[in-house]
């Protein structure tokens, strides 16, 4: 691929983990199109980027439905030339608590950002990517897709669906050049995960690292599925959990 002709689409890629990969996609030449709700946020990356010689535009979308994915496709795609090379699915949710306290519009919520989204958008996206013979799609997933955890069924579970997505979209976009793989993070320090304290740190303390992963940390393994670095890995689950799934 070549990576000064190339163009990105990252959702939730207006703060943590998706911004630290606009970044050093960025930094590679790649064109970065970052997507999320917060227009400050990302009218903030973009500038950043801009500022440091890189390639960069804002969609501003609240991904929920099929009709979102639909108008992102779209104005990605404008703002790409016609084609976008690679897809980060980055967007997602994470609320924990008992299964019994679940509600219908919490399940839907959670399967809508971190399941439908990133179907419909392979969907969308994929088969252009294969009509153009090469294309990266990286998944995120957790490493609480894994094992069970109390608390976590919700999430979980629409992470494992994910790992799954991975695997059947490796065989069926593979064969025409498009790689599709998922990194698994681990307890990482962002904004979005302030809100869980001495939580973050208790989690992060069972994996042997010891310590919680910085958004940088992550961005590193996406990219690195992401460009030609890893272009023999198809349909792989890369943990990026300081060690949690491997005691």
């Amino acid at each position: 691929m070549n990576t000064n002709q190339s163009t990105a689409l990252i959702t939730g890629g207006t703060s943590g983990i998706g911004r630290a990969v606009a970044n050093k996609l960025a930094g590679l030449g790649i064109h970065v199109i970052v997507a999320g709700r917060n227009a400050n946020r990302g009218e903030q990356t973009v500038e950043n980027i801009r500022a440091a010689g890189g390639k960069a535009d804002f969609v501003q979308t609240d991904l929920r439905n099929v009709s979102s994915v639909d108008s992102l496709v779209k104005r990605a795609l404008e703002l790409g030339d016609g084609h976008i090379d690679i897809l980060i699915n980055n967007a997602g949710i994470f609320p924990f608590g008992p299964t019994d306290e679940t509600t219908e519009e919490d399940f839907d919520s959670v399967y809508a950002l971190n399941v439908k989204v990133p179907y419909f958008l392979v969907a969308k996206l994929a088969p252009k990517m294969a009509e153009r013979g090469k294309g990266a799609i990286v998944n995120l997933s957790s490493m609480v897709a894994d094992y069970g955890v109390s608390g976590m069924s919700l999430y979980g579970s629409s992470k494992a669906a994910i790992t799954l997505l991975t695997k059947a979209w490796a065989a069926e976009y593979g064969p025409n050049g498009v790689r599709v793989n998922t990194v698994s993070p681990g307890p990482t320090r962002t904004e979005g995960t302030e809100v869980m304290g001495e939580a973050l740190d208790q989690l992060a303390s069972q994996a042997p690292a010891g310590r919680p992963a910085s958004a940088d940390e992550i961005a590193e393994a996406i990219v690195f599925l992401a460009t030609d670095s890893s272009s023999f890995v198809h349909g792989a689950k890369l943990a990026v959990d300081g060690g949690r799934t491997a005691v």
